[in-house]
C-alpha cells in the first residue's frame, strides 16, 4: 500500500515538473542590454557651398560683343581695374553725337548770357536756351554711362577667382564675366530649415564633409545667421567660417553638421528599443513598457535623458505581441 502511494507521488511531482517545464518554454525569450555611456551629439544637417568671405561678380549691364579681355583667372587686380572691353562703337558715335550737340547749345548759351541785361534777347527765348542745354548735358551724361558700362571694372582688389567668355562672344546682362575676390578667408554658406534655426548659434563647431575629402571630417564655426528667413523656402542662411588652413576650394559643394548640443557622458540605448518614446525592460522576470525621454540619435544609437537608470535590462527589439507584465525568458546581448 505504502509502495502504491508512492507511485502516485512520483507520478504528481513528474506532472507537476513537466506543466512547469511547459511553462518556462512558453514564455517568450527575449535580448537584453543595460545602457550604456558615451557621447552624444544633435546636430543639424545642411548642404552648402564654399566661397571666399570677400569678393564680386562681373556682369555687363546690357547685350553686347566682347572685344577685349584684360585679365585671367589666377590675375591680381586693383579696384576699378579694367576686366574686359565690350564693343562700344554704337554707344561712342551717339557720345560724340550728343557731345557735338551739347556743345552747340552750351556756346548759345554762352552766346546770349551778356545780351539778356542789354535787352537784346528775350527772357523767355534765353530761358529756352538754358533749359535745352540742360537736357542735352543730361542727355550726354546718360551716354556716357551706357559707354562707360561697356567697359568692366574690377569692384575691388583681389583675385580673378573665374573669368567665362571669350572675345568674339555676345555677352548679356544674366552672364557673369568675371568672379573677383580674395583666396582667403574662406567661408561655407548653407541654408537650414526654419525648424532647426533655433537650435543652433554663432561660434556653434560644425563638422564638415566633401567629396573631393572621402572618409574626412573637417571643421569650422558658425560665422553668421542671417536675420531674415525665406519665407518661401523656410530656410535661414548660415555662414560658416572656415580655418585658413582648410584644404576646401572655392566653390566646393558640402555637408555640414552643425552642433546643437554635445554630452560626454549621455545614456545611450540599441535604436531598436525605442518605439514612440517607450522602451521595454525586464525586472524581475516580467516585462514593463517605461515611458522615456529622447536626446540625440543615430542609426544604432538613442540618448536617453529620463525614464532609465544604468542598470536596467533593456530589451533590444521587443516582441510586437508583447503585454506588460509577461513573463518572458531573457538573453544577454553580447558586447560588441
Amino acid at each position: 500500500m505504502r509502495t502504491r502511494h508512492i507511485i502516485f507521488a512520483l507520478i504528481f511531482v513528474i506532472l507537476a515538473a513537466g506543466g512547469g517545464f511547459a511553462f518556462f518554454l512558453s514564455q517568450p525569450t527575449v535580448t537584453v542590454a543595460h545602457p550604456v555611456r558615451g557621447p552624444a551629439v544633435e546636430a543639424v544637417y545642411a548642404t552648402g557651398e564654399v566661397e571666399p568671405v570677400r569678393w564680386a561678380k562681373v556682369s555687363p549691364k546690357s547685350t553686347a560683343r566682347i572685344v577685349e579681355i584684360l585679365a585671367r583667372e589666377g590675375d591680381r587686380v586693383q579696384r576699378h581695374q579694367l576686366l574686359a572691353r565690350l564693343s562700344d562703337d554704337e554707344a561712342g558715335a551717339r557720345v560724340d553725337q550728343l557731345a557735338t550737340q551739347e556743345r552747340t547749345l552750351r556756346d548759345e548759351v554762352q552766346r546770349l548770357t551778356p545780351l539778356l541785361p542789354k535787352g537784346y534777347v528775350g527772357k523767355q527765348a534765353y530761358d529756352r536756351a538754358v533749359s535745352e542745354h540742360r537736357q542735352s548735358r543730361a542727355t550726354l551724361d546718360a551716354a556716357r554711362h551706357v559707354l562707360d558700362d561697356l567697359r568692366l571694372r574690377s569692384p575691388m582688389s583681389g583675385v580673378v577667382l573665374r573669368q567665362d567668355g571669350e572675345v568674339g562672344e555676345t555677352a548679356n546682362s544674366m552672364q557673369v564675366l568675371f568672379w573677383v575676390g580674395e583666396l582667403k578667408p574662406l567661408r561655407i554658406t548653407a541654408e537650414v530649415d526654419e525648424e532647426d534655426i533655433l537650435r543652433i548659434r554663432p561660434g556653434s563647431r560644425t563638422l564638415i564633409k566633401a567629396d573631393a575629402f572621402p572618409g574626412q571630417v573637417l571643421e569650422g564655426r558658425v560665422a553668421e545667421i542671417t536675420p531674415k528667413g525665406d519665407p518661401v523656402n523656410k530656410s535661414y542662411r548660415v555662414r560658416v567660417a572656415l580655418p585658413d588652413d582648410t584644404p576646401l576650394k572655392t566653390g566646393m559643394t558640402t555637408e555640414i553638421n552643425i552642433i546643437a548640443r554635445e554630452t560626454n557622458n549621455a545614456l545611450l540605448i540599441p535604436a531598436s528599443a525605442v518605439t514612440n518614446n517607450t522602451v521595454w525592460v525586464v525586472r524581475a522576470g516580467k516585462a514593463e513598457r517605461v515611458a522615456v525621454k529622447t536626446g540625440a540619435a543615430t542609426e544604432q544609437r538613442i540618448e536617453i535623458t529620463a525614464g532609465l537608470a544604468d542598470n536596467d535590462d533593456i530589451i533590444v527589439a521587443p516582441p510586437a505581441d508583447l503585454k506588460p507584465g509577461q513573463s518572458v525568458r531573457a538573453k544577454v546581448q553580447p558586447a560588441p
